[in-house]
């Protein structure tokens, strides 16, 4: 066997050519869960360890990844039609991850306020200092309009790194979903 060019085809012996061939769906689906606990992942690990704090917005963003790990390993499991109607659920599931992340992010660059009630000071009006104490949360909020830079120097902020990854996953799978469906 020769490769060609970029090496994407290959010449076998009787001279035709054969394209490199996808994972199967089994495959698919696991990489695809495997992509949406990376991102949660990240996520959670630059919380705990990294020390970041999230807001309203970045806690609601993360659950689009939570059902598309369920959906993907689902997926995984059943048989092959089913499959690919799960993954085209993924894909729309990250699909709405984009669009929670273009809220984010415009509420970071202050096109227009957070839609979250979390995202406002608390309103602590009337009362003794005792009953206001009582009102306030338990753990202080980050407001949302305050972006989160994970990489030091790198103007991205985190809700804008979610847009980009939440927008590419939907893609490449919607492409490799759509290579599937010409194949078969």
């Amino acid at each position: 066997m020769a490769l060609r060019g970029n090496g994407l085809r290959a010449r076998s012996k009787q001279g035709t050519s054969a394209r490199m061939t996808l994972p199967g769906i089994r495959g698919i689906a696991l990489l695809s869960a495997l992509a949406a606990a990376f991102a949660l992942g990240l996520a959670l690990a630059s919380e705990y360890w990294g020390g970041l704090v999230p807001c309203a917005l970045c806690l609601l963003e993360r659950w689009p990844y939570r059902v598309a790990i369920a959906l993907a390993l689902v997926a995984a499991l059943v048989p092959h039609r089913w499959a690919r109607a799960l993954l085209a659920f993924v894909v729309l599931t990250m699909l709405v991850s984009t669009a929670l992340a273009v809220v984010h992010v415009g509420v970071e660059l202050h096109y227009w306020p957070s839609p979250l009630p979390e995202c406002a000071a608390p309103q602590l009006a009337g009362g003794s200092i005792a009953q206001r104490l009582a009102q306030m949360p338990a753990r202080p909020a980050k407001p949302c309009e305050d972006a989160t830079f994970l990489i030091p120097g790198l103007p991205v902020s985190m809700a804008a790194m979610n847009l980009l990854y939440a927008l590419a996953f939907a893609m490449l799978l919607g492409i490799v979903l759509w290579r599937d469906r010409s194949s078969a």
